[in-house]
């Protein structure tokens, strides 16, 4: 029986930290997407707040606590961009740590080094800093829901406003909603 191929065991080992790569690579693309919602959102808060100050705006039905939400959702809107933030950062540690030990596993190979344990350190931050990041998605993924919720609720009190203005039975159109 031949022996194992010693090239094919490195090509091996660095195709592990590649994959944890591509994982963050993806986290990343998506992170960005919502660090843009999360920036769209606050102009278009901001632009709305600004109608609603005006002396048109005030005069718009529940114009007082559409001012409040939004003046709520601000605080978590910030929130939501910072931790964003810090995930993206988590993330790009973990693709630096990740591309690293795959140097050090591949650069030890050529060159016949020993690196002793450096690259499974670095590999274990990497994952850490990739779990890191997905911790905080998570968090801010609840941030956005209970953002969304708010805002429906709103909408849910605005229309029972309209729907009573043009219904012969608002207590009907209130229960249904």
């Amino acid at each position: 029986m031949a022996a194992p191929d010693p090239t094919l065991s490195v090509l091996a080992a660095m195709i592990t930290p590649a994959v944890l790569i591509s994982g963050a690579g993806t986290l990343l693309m998506s992170t960005s997407t919502r660090l843009g919602r999360a920036t769209d959102r606050v102009r278009q808060l901001t632009a709305r707040f600004k109608v609603l100050v005006s002396e048109n705006g005030q005069q718009e039905p529940l114009a007082r606590e559409e001012k409040r939400m939004i003046i709520r959702q601000l605080p978590r809107l910030a929130r939501r961009t910072r931790i964003i933030q810090r995930a993206m950062t988590a993330l790009y540690v973990a693709v630096a740590l990740l591309v690293l030990t795959s140097i050090l596993i591949g650069s030890g190979a050529l060159f016949g080094a020993a690196f002793g344990p450096a690259p499974v350190i670095l590999a274990i931050l990497g994952a850490a800093s990739l779990a890191y990041g997905a911790l905080l998605l998570s968090f801010e993924t609840r941030l956005s829901a209970r953002t969304t919720q708010e805002e429906m609720h709103f909408l849910v009190n605005l229309g029972q406003h309209y729907a009573t203005l043009y219904s012969d039975e608002p207590e009907k159109v209130a229960r249904e909603v």
